[in-house]
């Protein structure tokens, strides 16, 4: 198993908004050693969505207990219980309160395996890179394919789901289940690096252009010029930036393990 660390980083602007809706988080899990959680939740309408991801995020990874042996699809559920357990909190809110919350969702968790998985609702995204090369970055295909398949909709409708309340992937809808997308890699080694960011950023940029800057930048060097450069291409129009970029480079030759911690011979 190749040894790595991570270098890990948020940052956020509000734009030309009045308030920041965006919530972003790099979480460990109480009983789940050398697992980080990667987050970002973009609210809609409110950050009222996007604070509940991260507080049920915290919630369920406390309570996960890894096993000794990789397992993405097992990673993927905690994921999935992640999504699922705060559309039904924010559904249960919205009783209370009258005013219904949405939110995206974007998650990537890293284990001591090498595992990568990631899973996403909504138009936030994440993107992964080789070496600042990229290689993939999710999208709403298989959204979309669903909607034509289980709904039986038309495929220009299924494509137009954004304009539409009875179609709109995200959590807290509640005329509508959210869909998740998951994916994993394995075998992480150092050079693989991810960011994960809201439409405030990635409509400002090419795949190109962003594996860029992580590929030559430490995380709060690259967030620094992503934002600055996110704000300049909006020429004073751009909402809320916010992103969580995390970068495996090669342990220290200290005999510094997987995730910075003691090898273990």
């Amino acid at each position: 198993m190749n040894l790595f660390k991570i270098e890990a980083g948020t940052a956020q602007h509000i734009g030309n908004r009045p308030r920041q809706n965006d919530r972003v988080a790099v979480l460990t899990g109480a009983r789940a050693p050398g697992h980080v959680l990667a987050l970002l939740s973009d609210g809609i309408n409110g950050p009222a969505g996007a604070e509940q991801v991260l507080h049920t995020a915290q919630q369920v990874f406390d309570s996960f207990k890894p096993g000794d042996t990789p397992n993405p699809e097992r990673l993927a559920q905690l994921l999935r219980d992640i999504v699922q357990e705060t559309h039904l909190v924010i559904k249960m809110n919205a009783v209370t309160t009258g005013e219904e919350a949405h939110a995206s969702f974007v998650g990537l968790l890293l284990s001591p395996h090498g595992e990568a998985v990631w899973a996403h609702v909504g138009d936030s995204r994440l993107y992964r890179f080789e070496n600042g090369e990229p290689v993939m970055r999710t999208n709403d295909n298989a959204y979309i394919e669903h909607l034509v398949s289980t709904d039986k909709l038309a495929l220009d409708a299924a494509r137009n789901h954004r304009r539409s309340k009875l179609l709109l992937n995200v959590l807290g809808n509640s005329r509508k289940e959210p869909y998740v997308t998951v994916g994993w890699q394995m075998g992480m080694a150092p050079g693989d690096q991810f960011l994960l960011c809201s439409d405030g950023l990635w409509h400002f940029f090419t795949d190109t252009e962003l594996g860029a800057a992580l590929a030559r930048s430490t995380p709060r060097q690259a967030s620094e010029m992503l934002i600055n450069k996110a704000a300049e291409r909006s020429q004073g129009k751009g909402g809320n930036c916010s992103m969580v970029i995390v970068k495996l480079v090669k342990a220290l030759p200290e005999g510094v393990g997987v995730f910075g911690t003691p090898a273990q011979s």
